[in-house]
């Protein structure tokens, strides 16, 4: 597997800061559980309320807390930029605008990756900074957000960035054009919650501009650059996960070869730690059954002192670490990290790599179910003869900062 420098010029490092001094900042609440069950339950007066909740197994009173924990959180963001002249401005998923974004000079979130992973998606100018902050780190890793030490102490982590101490950090995204049938249809909403009532899966995506389709021609292909970046990762393949995804796929414009699979993620450096870095990783267990395969092939007639020895775990965990360490690289590297999962190749002349980094890749569906999915959230149909051009480009990159110590 090639690294990402191999395949074209590394991005700088992190730029040094210059003044930052915003005047009117967007506050991105996560819509937790409990509203989201309030939403779906608007007619339920609270104790009818917590009754219907315990009645399906659920902690009212736990949902409760974790939810003012939130709220907590994010009026704690707002008072800090208020106190510092700053206009704030707090929404919900539901009001997260497309006008709103560009009123803003900066949007923070108060959540986790998963509200943070939806304010980039629609986020499209490079000179727009978003900041994360965890708003539960005990219910929450929060690895797009800063550190966990200023989920209560906000006003530090600002105090900081208007005294101009911290660097700009540029994370890659993903440009997707689709072309087909269905480049202009509605993407569906994939959240956990809205799989479960799909009526409210538009409800976010209403509120932005709907592009306008060309008129119907014989000769052409409707096409179009989608609206969302991907900070992660794409998936393509078929939606009922039992199914076998077969696809053509071109990587870097070479010679494009038929595959069937489990589908294909494709990641950027930023998503390099998450799921792409879960479907490749090695186990311990791995491992020590390779050490053992190479004493027999390799060290067969060597004493017992030259082999490897796989009850070492030290030395186990030491390979374990350094290979799993190699699939991760840079968030401002302009590559994309390719996994064709669980390929097929058994009675096939299948020779290209199952896994690599790129610069441009082309898919076209042979698949009857399939979508593609941008930061596990939105998915678009992608049908048989549809075709897709995955590519980065350094003007759609995420602006946001790391904090000096």
């Amino acid at each position: 597997m090639s690294t990402p420098k191999e395949n074209g010029p590394v991005s700088p490092t992190p730029k040094c800061s210059s003044a930052f001094t915003p005047k009117k900042a967007l506050v991105l609440g996560k819509f937790s559980r409990y509203e989201f069950e309030k939403h779906r339950n608007p007619n339920l007066n609270e104790e009818e309320f917590s009754e219907s909740l315990e009645l399906r197994g659920s902690d009212y009173k736990s949902l409760l807390y974790h939810h003012n924990i939130h709220v907590k959180n994010r009026d704690h963001i707002a008072e800090c930029l208020k106190k510092r002249n700053i206009e704030a401005k707090v929404v919900n998923r539901f009001s997260y605008t497309e006008d709103l974004i560009n009123w803003a000079d900066m949007i923070i979130t108060s959540g986790g990756d998963g509200t943070y992973l939806m304010a980039a998606s629609k986020i499209v100018n490079s000179m727009k900074p978003l900041i994360g902050v965890n708003s539960d780190p005990t219910r929450s890793v929060g690895h797009l957000c800063l550190p966990n030490k200023y989920s209560s102490n906000f006003d530090k982590a600002l105090d900081l960035m208007l005294n101009g101490q911290f660097e700009w950090q540029f994370r890659q995204r993903i440009r997707v054009t689709l072309e087909g049938q269905n480049a202009f249809a509605d993407p569906t909403e994939l959240h956990d919650q809205q799989l479960m009532h799909p009526e409210y899966r538009f409800l976010e995506i209403e509120q932005f501009k709907k592009p306008t389709p060309p008129p119907v021609s014989t000769t052409t292909t409707p096409k179009r650059v989608l609206p969302f970046r991907a900070l992660n990762e794409v998936f393509i393949g078929e939606s009922l996960s039992s199914r076998v995804s077969y696809f053509e796929m071109s990587i870097n414009s070479k010679e494009r070869f038929k595959i069937k699979s489990s589908g294909v993620t494709i990641c950027t450096g930023t998503g390099s730690t998450s799921w792409s870095f879960n479907i490749n990783k090695l186990t311990p267990q791995c491992v020590k059954d390779l050490f053992r395969i190479v004493n027999e092939e390799c060290f067969a007639s060597s004493t017992e002192k030259d082999k490897l020895n796989p009850e070492d775990s030290q030395l186990v965990q030491k390979v374990t670490d350094r290979f799993n360490n190699s699939l991760i690289y840079p968030p401002s590297q302009p590559s994309m990290a390719y996994t064709i999962r669980d390929p097929v190749v058994f009675g096939t002349n299948f020779s290209s790599k199952p896994r690599d980094f790129a610069k441009r890749i082309v898919v076209r569906s042979r698949m009857t179910d399939a979508h593609i999915v941008i930061d596990g959230g939105l998915s678009y149909s992608f049908n048989d003869g549809a075709r897709a051009i995955f590519d980065i480009h350094e003007e759609d990159a995420l602006r946001t900062i790391t904090l000096k110590p």
